[in-house]
C-alpha cells in the first residue's frame, strides 16, 4: 500500500477522468509497451486493471481530500506490478502533488 498527499486536492470524479486520459500514454511511455487500462468508479474508490497481461483488479485507489491510497491487489505473482505500481505512484505524484 502506498499513500500520496492530495495537495490539489483532486475528487475521485476528476482524478478518474485525468486517469482516463493520461495514465496509459504515461505508463507505455516509461515502459515502451502498449498496454490496455480499464477502469472503474464508484464513490471514492477507482480500480484499474492490465486485462492484457493479469487477471481481475490489480489496483485500487481510495481517494479523499487528504491522500489518495494505492492499495496493490496482484502483488508479484503474475507480472512485475511494482514497476506498475511505481509508474503509477509518479503520476499520481505529479498530478495531486
Amino acid at each position: 500500500m502506498s499513500v500520496i498527499k492530495n495537495v490539489q486536492p483532486l475528487s475521485a470524479e476528476s482524478l478518474f477522468d485525468l486517469l482516463k486520459k493520461e495514465l496509459s500514454d504515461y505508463i507505455n511511455a516509461a515502459l515502451d509497451a502498449n498496454l490496455s487500462i480499464d477502469y472503474a468508479h464508484v464513490a471514492d474508490v477507482i480500480n484499474i486493471s492490465f486485462p492484457e497481461i493479469i487477471e481481475g483488479n490489480v489496483f485500487t485507489l481510495i481517494v479523499s481530500d487528504e491522500e489518495i491510497e494505492i492499495v496493490n491487489h496482484a502483488g508479484e505473482a503474475d507480472y512485475n506490478t511494482a514497476l506498475l505500481e511505481q509508474h503509477l505512484t509518479e503520476f499520481l505524484a505529479q498530478k495531486a502533488g
